[in-house]
């Protein structure tokens, strides 16, 4: 269990702080089940309520910035994404970015950037679903990081840029 005032990745949302724990008083909401009262900080207008023993959506404590070093060190050491199948190919993004793993997000940054490179270089386009997914991973994947080590999220890529060029 997590405690008002700290920091989580909840699902897709990405990096919310925990507002609250409680009851909903809330028609049809149990009376005696405790809720997350979660603020995304990526979307200061929103309020996510979920049950503390939720199975179907990833909650979890921030990596520790230790980890993210650790991380960023071995960062050339993590594989792109291998998807035979191109009919495959969404699915397997939508598992990296629904496991809320940074190292999973990092291998689809790393998988979607290679294939905008050779695409490029064959004279065609990334497509919208490649575009859709590179933001999606690469926001979430800022927003932690820039949680965890406490720099601003503007300055995440060339944060990541200069640990990778100097390890």
């Amino acid at each position: 269990m997590f405690n008002k005032g700290e920091y989580v990745i909840y699902g897709n949302v990405g990096v919310c702080e925990i507002m609250d724990i409680s009851t909903l008083d809330i028609h049809g909401a149990p009376k005696d089940k405790l809720y997350y009262i979660l603020k995304p900080l990526n979307q200061s207008k929103s309020t996510v309520f979920t049950p503390i023993d939720n199975k179907k959506v990833v909650i979890r404590k921030i990596i520790s910035k230790e980890d993210v070093e650790t991380l960023l060190s071995d960062i050339k050491n993590i594989k792109e994404l291998l998807v035979e199948d191109e009919r495959f190919r969404e699915k397997a993004y939508k598992e990296c970015i629904k496991s809320c793993q940074c190292r999973k997000l990092l291998s689809l940054i790393k998988t979607i950037y290679y294939r905008k490179e050779e695409r490029l270089n064959e004279g065609k386009k990334l497509s919208a679903t490649d575009e859709k997914y590179f933001k999606i991973a690469q926001d979430n994947l800022h927003a932690e990081l820039s949680m965890s080590l406490k720099v601003p999220i503007d300055q995440m890529e060339d944060y990541i840029l200069d640990k990778v060029q100097h390890s």
